[in-house]
């Protein structure tokens, strides 16, 4: 895994072996980046990413120097590793959670500019993200709402959302408040 831009550009980090998710590939965040370049200011930007795994979209925020990172993920495994790479890159404006995101998200009591959320390509539930995300209140009024999925998934009939970006295999539904 690896960073592609910002402070920790190109420095590789290790995941365990027979880890249980895959990361975001660098062509997939290299177009995700740019898009979020023309939106966001990462130095004034509260991140919130669910479903985190490897923390590799963390990273690429913390990066940034975005202002803060919080990573929820469920899996023992992904949170270890993503407690090891807190300690790696000493960020303190990081905080890593394991938690069901569907338990956790309903309980914030805070709001982010950008949430990203990279779940299980075929979670049952994946269509029940946006819903989620929006009626928790958790985008900031001018906030975006970033859902990785596979091809087989289409949210554009969901409310709120703006449009779709595909790269390869990898796809970036966009919602808005």
């Amino acid at each position: 895994m690896r960073v592609i831009s910002g402070k920790y550009r190109s420095r590789k980090f290790k995941l365990p072996k027979n880890f249980p998710s895959r990361p975001t590939t660098d062509s997939a965040k290299e177009g995700l980046f740019n898009i979020l370049t023309n939106r966001v200011d990462f130095e004034d930007c509260d991140v919130l990413d669910l479903f985190a795994g490897t923390g590799n979209i963390s990273l690429e925020f913390l990066s940034r120097e975005s202002k803060s990172v919080l990573s929820i993920d469920s899996h023992f495994v992904s949170f270890k590793n993503m407690k090891k790479l807190l300690h790696e890159v000493e960020a303190d404006n990081w905080k890593v959670i394991k938690n069901d995101v569907f338990k956790y998200v309903p309980k914030l009591d805070r709001q982010f500019d950008v949430v990203f959320a990279d779940p299980p390509f075929g979670l049952d539930k994946i269509y029940d993200i946006p819903k989620l995300v929006l009626d928790s209140n958790l985008l900031k009024d001018d906030g975006v709402l970033i859902i990785e999925h596979g091809r087989e998934t289409d949210f554009s009939k969901a409310e709120h959302f703006e449009n779709c970006r595909n790269y390869g295999g990898v796809n970036f539904a966009f919602f808005s408040k």
